[in-house]
Protein backbone atom coordinates (compact mmCIF):
# COMPACT_ATOMS: atom_id res chain seq x y z
CA UNK A 1 0.00 0.00 0.00
CA UNK A 2 2.83 2.58 1.52
CA UNK A 3 4.64 1.58 -2.22
CA UNK A 4 1.48 2.25 -4.41
CA UNK A 5 1.09 5.85 -2.78
CA UNK A 6 4.98 6.77 -2.76
CA UNK A 7 5.63 5.93 -6.31
CA UNK A 8 1.74 7.77 -7.33
CA UNK A 9 0.91 4.08 -9.39
CA UNK A 10 -2.91 5.10 -9.05
CA UNK A 11 -5.12 8.62 -8.18
CA UNK A 12 -6.50 7.01 -5.59
CA UNK A 13 -7.35 3.74 -4.13
CA UNK A 14 -10.16 2.22 -1.73
CA UNK A 15 -10.11 -1.29 -0.08
CA UNK A 16 -13.71 -2.71 1.42
CA UNK A 17 -12.82 -3.28 4.66
CA UNK A 18 -14.42 -6.34 4.90
CA UNK A 19 -12.95 -7.70 1.84
CA UNK A 20 -13.15 -11.55 2.83
CA UNK A 21 -15.83 -13.95 3.74
CA UNK A 22 -17.17 -11.46 5.51
CA UNK A 23 -18.09 -9.30 2.90
CA UNK A 24 -20.67 -11.58 1.09
CA UNK A 25 -22.77 -10.77 3.51
CA UNK A 26 -22.71 -7.06 2.07
CA UNK A 27 -22.76 -7.68 -1.30
CA UNK A 28 -25.80 -9.89 -1.32
CA UNK A 29 -27.52 -6.79 1.33
CA UNK A 30 -26.55 -4.37 -1.48
CA UNK A 31 -27.95 -6.60 -4.50
CA UNK A 32 -31.25 -7.04 -2.65
CA UNK A 33 -31.19 -2.79 -1.93
CA UNK A 34 -30.57 -2.21 -5.24
CA UNK A 35 -31.46 -4.91 -8.06
CA UNK A 36 -34.20 -6.34 -5.95
CA UNK A 37 -36.26 -3.78 -4.51
CA UNK A 38 -35.15 -1.30 -7.28
CA UNK A 39 -33.29 1.37 -4.76
CA UNK A 40 -31.47 4.36 -7.02
CA UNK A 41 -27.75 3.97 -5.95
CA UNK A 42 -26.15 7.13 -4.25
CA UNK A 43 -23.81 10.11 -6.00
CA UNK A 44 -20.60 9.40 -5.20
CA UNK A 45 -18.96 12.46 -3.84
CA UNK A 46 -15.23 13.07 -2.83
CA UNK A 47 -15.56 10.72 0.56
CA UNK A 48 -16.34 7.35 1.23
CA UNK A 49 -19.95 6.37 1.52
CA UNK A 50 -19.77 3.26 3.74
CA UNK A 51 -18.76 6.31 6.44
CA UNK A 52 -16.75 4.78 9.00
CA UNK A 53 -18.33 0.84 8.47
CA UNK A 54 -21.00 1.57 11.40
CA UNK A 55 -23.51 -0.98 10.56
CA UNK A 56 -23.18 -3.27 13.23
CA UNK A 57 -25.64 -2.76 16.75
CA UNK A 58 -25.97 -0.26 19.21
CA UNK A 59 -27.07 0.45 22.39
CA UNK A 60 -29.45 2.99 23.59
CA UNK A 61 -28.88 4.96 27.12
CA UNK A 62 -31.39 3.10 28.74
CA UNK A 63 -30.45 -0.09 28.02
CA UNK A 64 -26.79 0.77 29.47
CA UNK A 65 -28.71 2.05 32.27
CA UNK A 66 -30.67 -1.08 32.91
CA UNK A 67 -27.30 -3.22 32.55
CA UNK A 68 -25.64 -1.06 34.93
CA UNK A 69 -28.67 -1.30 37.83
CA UNK A 70 -29.26 -4.94 36.99
CA UNK A 71 -25.46 -6.44 38.08
CA UNK A 72 -25.70 -3.34 40.67
CA UNK A 73 -22.63 -1.32 39.40
CA UNK A 74 -21.09 2.15 40.15
CA UNK A 75 -20.83 3.87 37.04
CA UNK A 76 -21.38 7.88 36.27
CA UNK A 77 -23.31 9.34 33.34
CA UNK A 78 -22.50 13.34 32.38
CA UNK A 79 -23.20 15.37 29.32
CA UNK A 80 -21.25 14.43 26.53
CA UNK A 81 -19.08 17.43 26.21
CA UNK A 82 -18.39 16.63 29.85
CA UNK A 83 -17.54 13.23 29.19
CA UNK A 84 -15.62 14.31 26.07
CA UNK A 85 -13.23 16.59 28.94
CA UNK A 86 -12.85 13.97 31.19
CA UNK A 87 -12.20 10.91 29.07
CA UNK A 88 -9.85 13.45 27.28
CA UNK A 89 -7.78 14.32 30.82
CA UNK A 90 -7.76 10.26 31.64
CA UNK A 91 -6.15 9.72 28.24
CA UNK A 92 -3.60 12.51 29.38
CA UNK A 93 -2.86 10.99 32.55
CA UNK A 94 -1.81 7.64 30.68
CA UNK A 95 -5.04 5.46 31.39
CA UNK A 96 -6.18 2.91 29.65
CA UNK A 97 -9.82 3.27 28.81
CA UNK A 98 -12.44 0.79 27.23
CA UNK A 99 -14.71 2.85 24.30
CA UNK A 100 -18.09 1.79 23.66
CA UNK A 101 -20.13 3.74 22.22
CA UNK A 102 -22.60 4.10 18.93
CA UNK A 103 -22.97 0.95 16.12
CA UNK A 104 -20.44 -1.50 16.38
CA UNK A 105 -18.14 -1.51 13.53
CA UNK A 106 -18.21 -4.18 10.63
CA UNK A 107 -15.15 -5.93 10.02
CA UNK A 108 -11.74 -6.71 11.50
CA UNK A 109 -11.05 -3.92 12.87
CA UNK A 110 -12.19 -1.52 15.93
CA UNK A 111 -12.24 2.34 14.56
CA UNK A 112 -13.60 3.71 17.33
CA UNK A 113 -17.24 2.07 18.62
CA UNK A 114 -15.45 -1.15 20.17
CA UNK A 115 -12.30 0.06 21.11
CA UNK A 116 -9.23 0.43 23.56
CA UNK A 117 -7.77 3.50 23.80
CA UNK A 118 -4.71 5.09 24.93
CA UNK A 119 -2.15 7.69 25.07
CA UNK A 120 0.21 7.46 21.63
CA UNK A 121 2.70 9.58 23.13
CA UNK A 122 3.52 7.38 26.15
CA UNK A 123 6.77 4.94 25.82
CA UNK A 124 4.84 2.81 28.27
CA UNK A 125 1.36 2.60 26.44
CA UNK A 126 2.58 -0.40 23.76
CA UNK A 127 4.13 -2.62 25.79
CA UNK A 128 1.58 -2.38 28.49
CA UNK A 129 -1.58 -2.63 26.58
CA UNK A 130 0.31 -5.84 24.97
CA UNK A 131 1.22 -7.74 28.22
CA UNK A 132 -1.62 -6.45 30.32
CA UNK A 133 -4.58 -6.45 28.71
CA UNK A 134 -4.10 -7.87 25.07
CA UNK A 135 -2.14 -10.53 26.58
CA UNK A 136 0.52 -11.42 23.45
CA UNK A 137 3.66 -10.22 23.29
CA UNK A 138 5.28 -7.46 24.39
CA UNK A 139 6.42 -6.33 20.54
CA UNK A 140 3.51 -6.00 18.84
CA UNK A 141 2.30 -2.37 17.20
CA UNK A 142 -0.79 -1.03 17.76
CA UNK A 143 -2.56 1.43 15.37
CA UNK A 144 -3.02 5.04 15.51
CA UNK A 145 -6.06 6.86 15.19
CA UNK A 146 -5.38 10.66 13.79
CA UNK A 147 -8.03 13.09 12.87
CA UNK A 148 -8.21 13.37 9.24
CA UNK A 149 -7.09 17.21 9.02
CA UNK A 150 -4.32 16.51 10.77
CA UNK A 151 -2.57 13.02 9.31
CA UNK A 152 -0.30 14.88 7.00
CA UNK A 153 1.16 17.07 9.28
CA UNK A 154 1.82 13.48 11.55
CA UNK A 155 2.60 10.63 8.89
CA UNK A 156 3.70 10.39 5.33
CA UNK A 157 0.24 10.12 4.04
CA UNK A 158 -2.00 12.62 1.50
CA UNK A 159 -5.06 10.94 1.91
CA UNK A 160 -7.74 9.02 4.21
CA UNK A 161 -7.30 5.82 5.73
CA UNK A 162 -10.54 5.66 7.55
CA UNK A 163 -10.47 1.50 8.21
CA UNK A 164 -6.81 1.43 9.81
CA UNK A 165 -5.77 -0.44 5.83
CA UNK A 166 -3.03 1.79 4.61
CA UNK A 167 0.76 2.08 6.48
CA UNK A 168 2.60 5.39 6.05
CA UNK A 169 6.00 6.28 7.56
CA UNK A 170 5.70 9.17 11.05
CA UNK A 171 6.88 12.05 9.26
CA UNK A 172 10.29 12.69 9.76
CA UNK A 173 10.00 15.95 11.68
CA UNK A 174 8.18 13.63 14.30
CA UNK A 175 10.61 10.74 14.51
CA UNK A 176 13.66 10.29 16.80
CA UNK A 177 16.67 8.87 14.94
CA UNK A 178 18.81 6.16 16.61
CA UNK A 179 22.47 7.58 18.19
CA UNK A 180 25.37 5.49 17.18
CA UNK A 181 25.36 3.25 20.39
CA UNK A 182 21.60 2.52 19.25
CA UNK A 183 22.76 1.63 16.02
CA UNK A 184 24.72 -1.39 17.49
CA UNK A 185 21.81 -2.89 19.17
CA UNK A 186 20.19 -5.78 17.41
CA UNK A 187 17.08 -8.08 18.22
CA UNK A 188 14.21 -7.76 20.90
CA UNK A 189 16.29 -4.61 22.53
CA UNK A 190 15.35 -2.75 19.30
CA UNK A 191 11.67 -2.62 20.82
CA UNK A 192 13.13 -0.17 23.91
CA UNK A 193 14.46 2.51 21.67
CA UNK A 194 11.66 5.28 21.65
CA UNK A 195 11.20 5.91 17.70
CA UNK A 196 9.25 9.29 17.30
CA UNK A 197 6.95 11.60 19.87
CA UNK A 198 4.20 9.06 19.30
CA UNK A 199 6.30 5.86 20.18
CA UNK A 200 2.97 3.54 21.53
CA UNK A 201 2.20 3.44 17.52
CA UNK A 202 5.39 3.77 15.46
CA UNK A 203 7.26 0.62 14.49
CA UNK A 204 10.57 -0.50 15.16
CA UNK A 205 11.00 1.29 10.71
CA UNK A 206 9.29 4.23 11.46
CA UNK A 207 5.74 3.19 9.63
CA UNK A 208 1.83 2.61 11.37
CA UNK A 209 -0.60 1.38 10.23
CA UNK A 210 -3.20 4.91 10.23
CA UNK A 211 -6.64 5.12 10.87
CA UNK A 212 -8.18 8.45 10.04
CA UNK A 213 -10.99 9.76 11.80
CA UNK A 214 -13.48 12.00 10.20
CA UNK A 215 -16.41 13.85 12.12
CA UNK A 216 -18.75 12.75 9.15
CA UNK A 217 -18.14 9.08 10.24
CA UNK A 218 -17.98 8.85 13.72
CA UNK A 219 -18.20 12.32 15.49
CA UNK A 220 -17.58 11.38 19.15
CA UNK A 221 -15.16 9.76 18.36
CA UNK A 222 -13.65 12.53 16.45
CA UNK A 223 -14.39 15.02 19.09
CA UNK A 224 -12.83 12.66 21.16
CA UNK A 225 -9.20 13.16 20.06
CA UNK A 226 -9.62 16.93 19.15
CA UNK A 227 -10.01 17.28 23.01
CA UNK A 228 -7.07 15.29 23.88
CA UNK A 229 -5.24 17.59 21.07
CA UNK A 230 -6.39 20.80 22.46
CA UNK A 231 -4.70 19.82 25.69
CA UNK A 232 -1.30 18.36 24.25
CA UNK A 233 -1.13 19.26 21.04
CA UNK A 234 -0.94 15.63 19.70
CA UNK A 235 -3.89 14.43 17.25
CA UNK A 236 -2.96 11.00 18.01
CA UNK A 237 -4.25 8.08 19.90
CA UNK A 238 -3.98 4.49 20.14
CA UNK A 239 -6.57 2.52 19.17
CA UNK A 240 -6.81 -1.31 19.18
CA UNK A 241 -9.83 -3.65 19.30
CA UNK A 242 -11.96 -3.98 22.45
CA UNK A 243 -11.21 -7.83 22.70
CA UNK A 244 -8.44 -9.96 24.71
CA UNK A 245 -6.18 -12.12 22.05
CA UNK A 246 -8.27 -15.08 20.60
CA UNK A 247 -11.61 -13.28 21.69
CA UNK A 248 -13.76 -11.59 19.38
CA UNK A 249 -14.48 -7.76 19.06
CA UNK A 250 -17.13 -7.12 22.58
CA UNK A 251 -20.52 -6.86 21.01
CA UNK A 252 -22.99 -5.60 23.95
CA UNK A 253 -22.16 -4.00 27.45
CA UNK A 254 -21.57 -6.76 28.95
CA UNK A 255 -19.22 -8.36 26.86
CA UNK A 256 -17.22 -4.88 27.38
CA UNK A 257 -17.46 -5.01 31.08
CA UNK A 258 -16.34 -9.07 31.30
CA UNK A 259 -13.71 -7.49 29.40
CA UNK A 260 -12.61 -4.35 31.05
CA UNK A 261 -12.65 -6.51 34.15
CA UNK A 262 -10.56 -9.47 33.31
CA UNK A 263 -8.02 -7.45 32.56
CA UNK A 264 -6.00 -4.44 33.48
CA UNK A 265 -8.37 -1.61 31.70
CA UNK A 266 -8.51 0.86 34.25
CA UNK A 267 -11.82 3.12 32.18
CA UNK A 268 -14.74 1.98 30.85
CA UNK A 269 -16.75 4.04 29.37
CA UNK A 270 -20.82 2.66 27.95
CA UNK A 271 -21.68 5.76 25.77
CA UNK A 272 -22.51 8.28 28.10
CA UNK A 273 -21.14 6.26 31.32
CA UNK A 274 -18.29 5.78 32.85
CA UNK A 275 -16.99 3.07 35.45
CA UNK A 276 -13.94 3.36 37.23
CA UNK A 277 -11.75 -0.31 38.07
CA UNK A 278 -11.24 0.81 41.59
CA UNK A 279 -15.22 1.06 42.21
CA UNK A 280 -16.23 -2.02 40.70
CA UNK A 281 -17.27 -4.44 42.87
CA UNK A 282 -15.26 -7.87 43.07
CA UNK A 283 -15.44 -10.03 39.44
CA UNK A 284 -16.03 -13.62 40.24
CA UNK A 285 -15.35 -14.76 36.41
CA UNK A 286 -11.65 -15.27 37.26
CA UNK A 287 -10.73 -16.91 33.86
CA UNK A 288 -6.93 -16.18 32.92
CA UNK A 289 -6.98 -15.51 29.65
CA UNK A 290 -3.01 -15.91 29.36
CA UNK A 291 -3.58 -19.85 30.66
CA UNK A 292 -6.09 -20.22 27.75
CA UNK A 293 -4.46 -18.56 25.15
CA UNK A 294 -0.77 -19.40 23.85
CA UNK A 295 1.11 -16.78 22.42
CA UNK A 296 1.86 -17.04 18.98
Amino acid sequence: MEYCFVKKIFDDLWIQPAAGDAGGALGAALVAHYHHFGNPAPIKGKRDLQKGSSLGPAYKSEQIEEFLKKYKLPAEKFETDLLLDKASDLLKAGKIIGWFHGRMEYGPRALGNRSIIGDARNPEMQKKMNLKIKYRESFRPFAPSVMYDKVHEWFDIDCESPYMLLVANVQEAKQRKMTSDEENIWGIDLLNILRSEIPAVTHVDYSARIQTVHPDDNKRYYDLINKFYEKTGCPVIVNTSFNVRGEPIVESPLDAYKCFMRTEIDVLILENFILYKEEQPTFHDDIKWQEIYELD
